[in-house]
C-alpha cells in the first residue's frame, strides 16, 4: 500500500476548512479571554505560560521533527510499502516519547528560570511572575501531547488522510472555551482553568489522531527507545531543523522578552497575533501540510513538471487569499480589533494598541504564507541545512530591528522586526531555490497572474478604507458595530472578486479548478 495521489484543491479545502473552524473558535476563545482577563496580570501570565510549551512544540514537532519525519515516512510509504513505513514510525515513536518525557520533567524543575528567560520584565511584578510559573507548570505537558499529535498527523498526511489531523486543533479551542465557561459559572480563577484546559486539550488531540491512524491501517506499537539506522537518519536531518526551529523560537523569545517590559504589551501582541494568524493558519498551514508529502513523492518519482505545477498552484492560491487579507488588516485594523475584543476588561486603549501592532503584522503576512510554499522544496529533498542558514539571517534581522527600535518606538518594534525578517527569509528562500531548476520557479501562469492579484488587492484595500470611513458612526455605536464589520467584510470580498475578474487575476471557480492535481 502506498499513499494515494493527492488532489490539491480537495486537500487544501479539507485542511483549510478545519483550520478555519479552529480559528473561528479561537476567536471566540480570545474574545472570552479579553472580556474576562483583559490585558491584566492573569492574562499576561497565561500567555507566557502557554507560549512555553508552544515554543518547544514548534522546535520538536514542527521544526526538528516533522520536516524531517514526513519526507522519510512518505518515501518509505511510496517505495517500500506500508509495513516498512509502520516499522519506521514505531522506531521513531519510542525515541520521541522518551525524549519528550525527559524534557517535560526538566521543564517542571526549571520553570522559574524558563519564565525569567521568556519574560524577564515580569520579575519586577511578583504577581505576574508567580502566576506565570504556576500556569507554566500546569500547561507544559501540552508539549508532550502535541509532539505526538504532530507525528501521527504527519503520518496521516503522507497517507493522504488530512481530516483528523486538521480537526485536532478544534479540540483545543472547544476545551478552553468550556474551561472558561465552567470557571466563570463556578467562580474559579479563569487563568488557572485555562492552564488546566491546555493540558487536557493536548491529551484529547493525541487521542483523536492516534485513533484516526489506527482506522487508516497504521496501528503503532510502543517500542523501547532504540537508535536504529532510520532514527539516526531522522536525527541527522532533524539537527539542522532543530537549529532552524531554535532560531525561530529565539525570534519569539526576543519579542516576548521586549514586550514584557511594557505593561500590557504581551497581551496586545498576542491578540494582534491571533487575528493575523487566521489567514496564515487557514492558507499557510493548509499549504504546508499538503505540499510537503506531495512534493516528496514527486521528487522521488522524478516528476519535475508535476512539482513545478504543484508549487505554482499553491503559490497562486496563497497570494489570492493572503494579499487581500493583508491589505484589509493594514488599512482597517481599528474596527476589526474593536469589534472582536473591546468589551469587559479589554478597554478602548487596549484596542488601539492592539490595532497598531496588527497593522504592522499585516505587511509581513504574505511573506509568512509564501514561506510555507517554498520551504517544502528544500525539505522534500532532505535539505534542512539551507533553510537554517536563511533562518539565522532572518533572526539577526529581527533582533537588530526589535532591540534597536524598542527604546525609540516601544513595543511596535516587535511587529516591525517580525515582518521585515519574514520578507528577508522568503527572499532568501526563493533565491536559493533557483538551484532546483524550473521545478521551484514560478510557471508562466503564476508570473502573469501574481501582479494582477496584487492590483485587485490594492483596489479592495482602498474600497474597504473608504467603507470604514462611511461606516464610522456605526462602528461608534455598540449596537451597530458588529453588523457594520460584517457589511465591510462582505463588501470588501465582493469588490475583490469583481476586481480580480476585471484585472484578469482569476475567477473564483477557475482558481479552485486549477488547484486540482494534473493527470
Amino acid at each position: 500500500m502506498t499513499g494515494a495521489p493527492i488532489r490539491l484543491g480537495r486537500a487544501f479545502a479539507t485542511v483549510g476548512g478545519w483550520t478555519m473552524a479552529s480559528r473561528i473558535l479561537g476567536f471566540v476563545r480570545d474574545v472570552m479571554i479579553a472580556a474576562f482577563l483583559g490585558a491584566g496580570a492573569s492574562a499576561e501570565a497565561f500567555f507566557v505560560a502557554f507560549r512555553l510549551p508552544n515554543m518547544f512544540r514548534r522546535l520538536f514537532a514542527e521544526g526538528a521533527f516533522n520536516m524531517a519525519f514526513v519526507p522519510l515516512f512518505a518515501k518509505r510509504l511510496e517505495g517500500e510499502g506500508l509495513e516498512e513505513a509502520r516499522s519506521f514510525a514505531e522506531q521513531v515513536l519510542g525515541v520521541l516519547l522518551a525524549v519528550l518525557l525527559a524534557v517535560t520533567l526538566l521543564a517542571q524543575l526549571a520553570m522559574p528560570g524558563l519564565v525569567y528567560l521568556l519574560a524577564a520584565g515580569f520579575a519586577d511584578d511578583p504577581q505576574r511572575f508567580d502566576l506565570a510559573i504556576l500556569f507554566g507548570r500546569i500547561a507544559f505537558p501540552y508539549l508532550l501531547f502535541m509532539s505526538l499529535t504532530a507525528m501521527f498527523s504527519g503520518a496521516l498526511n503522507a497517507l493522504g488522510r488530512f481530516a483528523a489531523a486538521a480537526a485536532a486543533p478544534v479540540l483545543l479551542n472547544v476545551v478552553l472555551i468550556s474551561a472558561m465557561a465552567l470557571a466563570r459559572a463556578l467562580a474559579w480563577e479563569v487563568g488557572l482553568a485555562l492552564s488546566w484546559g491546555v493540558a487536557a486539550a493536548g491529551a484529547a488531540q493525541v487521542a483523536l489522531v492516534w485513533r484516526a491512524a489506527e482506522k487508516a491501517g497504521l496501528s503503532l506499537r510502543l517500542r523501547p527507545p532504540k537508535i536504529t539506522p532510520g532514527v539516526r537518519r531522522l536525527v541527522k536531518l532533524g539537527i539542522p531543523g532543530a537549529l532552524a526551529g531554535g532560531v525561530l523560537q529565539v525570534n519569539l523569545l526576543i519579542g516576548t522578552l521586549i514586550a514584557s517590559f511594557f505593561d500590557g504589551a504581551v497581551a496586545w501582541l498576542n491578540y494582534a497575533d491571533r487575528i493575523y494568524q487566521l489567514p496564515l493558519g487557514v492558507v499557510g498551514v493548509a499549504i504546508g501540510v499538503v505540499l510537503l508529502p506531495e512534493l516528496s513523492r514527486k521528487v522521488r518519482a522524478g516528476d519535475g513538471a508535476g512539482a513545478r505545477h504543484s508549487m505554482s498552484r499553491a503559490a497562486e492560491f496563497a497570494l489570492a487569499l493572503t494579499l487581500p487579507a493583508a491589505a484589509a488588516l493594514a488599512v482597517v485594523p481599528g474596527p476589526v480589533v474593536s469589534v472582536l475584543f473591546e468589551r469587559g476588561a479589554f478597554t478602548a486603549s487596549d484596542a488601539a494598541s492592539t490595532a497598531a501592532a496588527l497593522a504592522v503584522f499585516a505587511f509581513g503576512l504574505p511573506a509568512f504564507v509564501l514561506q510555507k510554499v517554498v520551504q517544502p522544496a528544500y525539505f522534500s529533498r532532505e535539505d534542512t541545512v539551507t533553510p537554517l542558514k536563511f533562518a539565522v539571517a532572518s533572526m539577526l534581522t529581527n533582533t537588530v530591528l526589535s532591540v534597536g527600535l524598542a527604546p525609540v518606538i516601544g513595543y511596535l518594534a516587535i511587529p516591525i522586526g517580525t515582518s521585515v525578517a519574514g520578507w528577508v527569509n522568503i527572499l532568501l528562500l526563493q533565491r536559493g531555490a533557483r538551484r532546483f531548476g524550473d521545478e521551484a520557479t514560478p510557471d508562466e501562469r503564476l508570473r502573469r497572474r501574481g501582479p494582477r492579484i496584487a492590483l485587485a488587492s490594492l483596489i479592495m484595500g482602498a474600497a474597504v478604507w473608504a467603507g470604514s470611513q462611511a461606516l464610522a458612526p456605526a462602528f461608534a455605536d455598540p449596537g451597530l458595530r458588529i453588523p457594520a464589520l460584517v457589511l465591510l467584510v462582505v463588501g470588501g470580498g465582493a469588490v475583490y472578486a469583481l476586481a480580480a475578474r476585471l484585472c484578469g487575476a482569476f475567477a473564483v471557480g477557475e482558481l479552485l479548478r486549477g488547484l486540482k492535481r494534473r493527470p
